[in-house]
């Protein structure tokens, strides 16, 4: 199970869930693989990839936003829905050809919380912003 689903409270529901883009590991994977072939050490940025996209949880719930990060360390951000003050897309050149980059979510009280290498990130602003006007 989850972490988002296991963590969900008496009445919330996902909404939408994003992931990490594979593409975003690109750079990880095409090292790991080279150095797979010159040195057994290509297994590490391989392994760095896949970990990255595998552990990296991204939903909107009906209630908040929540992120969870990281396999043997965890990271976790929860904001409530009407904390939500902005909702930034940054994508490098990279980034816009792939269809991947970083959200910057900041909320009132709260630092801004990046969350980087999303697959489409344009999709979770969009809904984002349409469940934040309809609980208004």
């Amino acid at each position: 199970m989850s972490y988002i689903d296991s963590n969900l409270m008496p009445g919330e529901q996902v909404v939408y869930r994003a992931k990490v883009s594979w593409l975003s590991q690109i750079a990880l994977i095409i090292s790991g693989v080279i150095l797979l072939f010159v040195f057994f050490i290509g297994i590490i940025p391989l392994a760095i990839a896949v970990v990255r996209v595998l552990t990296t949880e991204l939903a909107i719930t009906n209630k908040r936003v929540i992120a969870k990060f990281g396999f043997i360390s965890r990271r976790t951000i929860e904001l409530k829905l009407e904390k939500v003050e902005s909702v930034q897309v940054d994508q490098g050149i990279f980034g816009r050809m792939l269809g991947f980059g970083t959200l910057v979510i900041g909320g009132a009280g709260n630092p801004a919380a990046p969350v980087p290498s999303i697959d489409n990130p344009l999709a979770f602003r969009r809904e984002l912003h349409q469940l934040m006007e309809s609980t208004k």
